[in-house]
C-alpha cells in the first residue's frame, strides 16, 4: 500500500479550472466518501481551498489511479491531466506538512491554510474515512505546523497592504491600539479587510466613513463601530489616532488646508494618515504639518517586501523541521507496514459509510 497526493494548485492550474473542481466544505466527507470507493482507497482525505484542490489517499496502485480519481470530481467536464501533480510517499508526507504550515501557499507563512486542512482530515476521520496512515499522517502534519508557527518566524509579518496597514498602526502605538480611536474612509474590500484586522487587534474604536452611508453602517454596525457620512469624515477626525483610506476616489480627498483646519481642535495631537488608495486620497504636503505622519501605498509595499524577505529566509529552517517530522513518521510505518489490500467491499456486513443518507448516490 503506498501513501500518495494527487492535486492541482495556483501553481499548476489557472482559478477557470479550479473553480470546476472545487468543493464545498460541507460536501468533503460525501465526495471523499466517492473517491474512496470509485477509486479503489483503503483511505481518502480530500482538500479543497480556493487555492488547491488535493486528494490524499492510500492505495495498492498510484499512478493508473489517478485521472480517474479526478474525473469523479470534474465529472468529465474537461481534462484535469495537463494540471496534474502526484507524489508517492516521503515527497506526498513532505508535501502535506508543507501545505499545513503555509508553506505552498500563495502567501507564505499565511495560517488559514491550517484550519482548512484541519477541518479536511476531521470530516474525513468523521466519516470513517481515514485509518493508521492518514491519521497519524495527519496530526503530525498539524504538529509539525504548530512546531513551525511556534520556532520560526514564517508567519511573523503582514504581506497584504491592507493588513499592513494595520501592523503600522501597532508599531505607531507599541501594538497597543485598546485606547485608540480608528478611522476608515472607504468602505470598499480594502476598508473592510482593515477593520476586520483592527478588530482582531483590539481598536478602542473604529469609525467609518463611506459615500454610501448605508454601507457604512453595515460596516461600523457589525465591528461595533459608528458610521460618519462621507461629508462629515474631516470633522470626525478630530477624533481619531489615525486614519486609514481606501475610497478609490479618481481625485485628492484631503488636501494640506483640509487636515491643517483641524489640528487646532485636535489640540496638535498626532495624526497618523495611511492612504493605500490608488490615486492617493490624501495630498502628499499634509506631512509638513507639525504632528501629521502621512503613509502611503509605497511604503507599505516597502514593508511588504520586507516581511516576505524575511518569511523567505526562514524556509530553510522550516524545511528542517519538515524532513526530521516525515522521517519520523515514515519510520514508524517502515516497523509496522501498512498491509497490502483491497479495501473493504461495500456489500460487507456493517459497511455503512456509503449509504444514501450519509453520502447520497455513491455512484458515478
Amino acid at each position: 500500500m503506498k501513501i500518495f497526493v494527487a492535486g492541482l494548485s495556483f501553481k499548476t492550474a489557472p482559478v477557470e479550472c479550479r473553480e470546476k473542481l472545487a468543493v464545498h466544505a460541507s460536501q468533503l466527507q460525501c465526495h471523499g466518501c466517492r473517491l474512496k470507493v470509485g477509486g479503489e482507497l483503503s483511505e481518502v482525505v480530500l482538500v479543497s481551498t480556493c487555492n488547491r484542490v488535493e486528494v490524499y489517499g492510500v492505495a495498492s496502485k498510484v499512478n493508473g489511479n489517478v485521472h480517474g480519481i479526478f474525473r469523479h470530481l470534474s465529472g468529465d467536464s474537461f481534462d484535469v491531466s495537463p494540471y496534474l501533480y502526484v507524489k508517492e510517499g516521503p515527497e506526498a508526507v513532505e508535501h502535506l506538512f508543507s501545505v499545513a504550515s503555509g508553506l505552498d501557499s500563495m502567501v507564505i507563512g499565511e495560517t488559514e491554510i491550517t484550519g482548512q486542512v484541519k477541518h479536511a482530515y476531521q470530516a474525513a476521520q468523521a466519516a470513517k474515512l481515514t485509518g493508521r496512515v492518514l491519521n497519524r499522517v495527519f496530526q503530525t502534519a498539524l504538529q509539525t505546523a504548530k512546531e513551525i508557527r511556534t520556532k520560526t518566524g514564517i508567519g511573523r509579518g503582514a504581506t497584504s497592504v491592507g493588513s499592513v496597514a494595520v501592523e503600522l498602526a501597532e508599531r505607531i502605538f507599541d501594538r497597543d491600539l485598546s485606547e485608540k480611536t480608528v478611522m476608515i474612509i472607504g468602505a470598499g474590500k480594502m476598508g473592510e479587510a482593515c477593520v476586520r484586522h483592527l478588530s482582531k487587534k483590539g481598536a478602542h474604536s473604529v469609525l467609518v466613513s463611506n459615500r454610501s452611508y448605508d454601507r457604512a453602517e453595515a460596516l461600523a454596525s457589525e465591528f461595533g463601530g459608528r458610521a460618519i457620512r462621507f461629508d462629515e469624515c474631516l470633522a470626525a477626525m478630530v477624533e481619531a489616532d489615525i486614519v486609514v483610506s481606501s475610497t478609490g476616489c479618481p481625485h485628492t480627498i484631503l488636501h494640506r488646508d483640509d487636515i491643517a483646519s483641524i489640528m487646532p481642535a485636535r489640540r496638535n495631537r498626532p495624526l497618523f494618515l495611511v492612504d493605500i488608495a490608488v490615486p492617493r486620497d490624501i495630498a502628499a504636503d499634509v506631512q509638513q504639518l507639525p504632528n501629521v505622519y502621512l503613509y502611503d501605498v509605497d511604503d507599505l509595499e516597502v514593508i511588504v517586501r520586507e516581511n516576505v524577505r524575511h518569511r523567505e529566509q526562514e524556509l530553510a529552517r522550516c524545511g528542517s523541521i519538515i524532513a526530521k517530522h516525515a522521517r519520523e513518521v515514515l519510520a514508524r510505518f517502515a516497523e509496522r507496514p501498512v498491509e497490502a489490500g483491497k479495501p473493504r467491499d461495500s456489500r460487507q456486513p456493517g459497511f455503512t459509510l456509503f449509504q444514501p443518507a450519509v453520502c447520497g448516490n455513491p455512484s458515478f
